[in-house]
């Protein structure tokens, strides 16, 4: 679970996207890859999932500039029906397949009822409700599931056989949040102790985690040949799963989103955790962060902070976080 920083400085998100999109571009990355891939880390950063926002600038640009990450690659539909497609990554960051191939999976799927798509061939691709969210504003179910390539080893224990892959689903609500669940398969540090106490836990997240390799990682095709070295130059050892669903081919929307909106609010007014504010189902903390953070700036931790510096830095480009010194709170 992202927790927000307890000190640091707040910046406009407005300033974080040229940043890290000068960054990406001085990387090589050409100047429409980098205001896309700026405007989703950020867009990361404000629903709060910190861990897979504009952190990674640094490490993404540096894969690039040492030859592991193609900074220009070139997509490529490998196989497309009406409503399927398999989409190559060339070696560059997933986010440009699975992006614009969720793209391509909303307009098939509203013309279809369903899409789907495979991608390969491509590096991560950051936090998965990137994808399943961008089906919100079109009233369809999103779902991305993605995964890495690895090999399990007869030594470690069978519950890293899944590799940890995210997964996200997105479902729209009309006045509520929109419920969107986005997470890993592991839910406790393996420890004997634990194992004994709570083992349906572990074997529920290793069932997880090898569906979503299953799907993200074999179906994708990230085991084929011409994807791994030698014949590959790049580190292209991801992949995603990502599929569309039209609301309306199975109730009317109005209907849906009634229900949904009737649901959700219930759930809020229920009691919440212990420590927790409020109650809230998944998405929602992200809702009102994006609220809180468009408005009053995203916050930014000192470690973050100087990662952004010190890329921005070693490519020469300016930072603006001089400005907003003033807005440090915490420690």
């Amino acid at each position: 679970m992202n927790v927000p920083p307890d000190h640091g400085i707040r910046v406009p998100p407005e300033e974080l996207r040229p940043l890290v999109a000068a960054v990406f571009e001085k990387a090589g990355v050409s100047t429409a890859d980098a205001a896309l891939i700026a405007q989703l880390l950020v867009l990361t950063d404000l629903r709060g999932v910190f861990s897979h926002g504009t952190r990674y600038t640094q490490s993404y640009t540096e894969m690039m500039l040492d030859g592991k990450v193609n900074p220009r690659p070139m997509l490529r539909p490998l196989n497309q029906t009406e409503t399927t497609q398999v989409l190559d990554g060339d070696g560059g960051m997933g986010h440009f397949p699975c992006y614009h191939g969720a793209l391509w999976a909303i307009a098939q799927a509203k013309k279809h009822g369903v899409a789907a798509l495979t991608t390969r061939n491509h590096f991560h691709f950051g936090a998965a409700s990137k994808y399943s969210r961008l089906a919100l504003e079109h009233d369809l179910i999103g779902l991305a599931i993605s995964s890495h390539r690895f090999f399990p080893k007869p030594e470690n224990r069978v519950l890293g056989a899944g590799g940890g892959s995210p997964m996200s689903i997105a479902i729209p609500a009309g006045l509520q949040p929109p419920l969107v669940l986005d997470m890993g398969a592991y839910f406790l540090p393996y420890s004997d102790d634990l194992f004994g106490q709570f083992p349906a836990t572990f074997f529920k997240g290793l069932g997880l985690a090898a569906l979503f390799q299953a799907l993200g990682g074999i179906l994708a095709g990230i085991y084929k040949p011409e994807v791994q070295a030698p014949l590959s130059r790049w580190e292209s050892n991801q992949g995603s799963f990502i599929v569309m669903f039209d609301i309306k081919r199975f109730m009317p929307m109005d209907e849906f989103k009634k229900e949904m909106d009737r649901y959700i609010g219930e759930a809020r007014r229920m009691k919440p955790f212990p420590g927790q504010e409020r109650a809230e189902l998944p998405g929602g903390l992200e809702w009102q962060r994006q609220e809180e953070y468009s408005r009053e700036g995203i916050p930014v931790a000192p470690d973050h902070q100087q990662s952004l510096e010190e890329i921005a830095a070693k490519l020469g480009v300016a930072t603006p976080f001089a400005r907003y010194a003033h807005t440090r709170f915490g420690a």
